[in-house]
C-alpha cells in the first residue's frame, strides 16, 4: 500500500490517501505537481479517493497545497511513520 500525503497552507495536519499500486500514486503525484505549477491566478479543485477506505474522498484547492510526498506503508514497521517530511542527516 502506498500513501500520498499533502501538506496544506495554514494547516498543521497533512491529508493522505492510500493506493494499492505505485503507478496510480505516481500518476496522482505528477497531476498534483502540474496543478501546483499552473495555479497562478486560478483556483483548481483536486479530488482524491482512497483505496484503503472506500468512502474516503478529499477535495482541495491546488493553490493551498504546499508540499506532496509519496511513501510506502511498511507492514514490517507496522506502518509507523513520523508525520510530515524528514531529513536523514548522518
Amino acid at each position: 500500500m502506498y500513501s500520498l500525503e499533502l501538506s496544506l497552507r495554514y494547516s498543521p495536519f497533512p491529508l493522505s490517501i492510500q493506493k494499492k499500486e505505485l503507478e496510480d500514486v505516481k500518476r496522482i503525484y505528477d497531476e498534483i505537481k502540474n496543478h501546483m505549477n499552473e495555479t497562478v491566478g486560478t483556483s483548481k479543485l483536486i479530488e482524491l479517493s482512497c483505496d484503503k477506505v472506500q468512502d474516503k474522498l478529499i477535495s482541495v484547492r491546488a493553490q493551498e497545497i504546499t508540499s506532496v510526498q509519496i511513501y510506502e506503508k511498511s507492514s514490517v514497521a507496522g506502518g509507523a511513520k513520523r508525520p510530515g517530511f524528514s531529513l536523514n542527516i548522518d
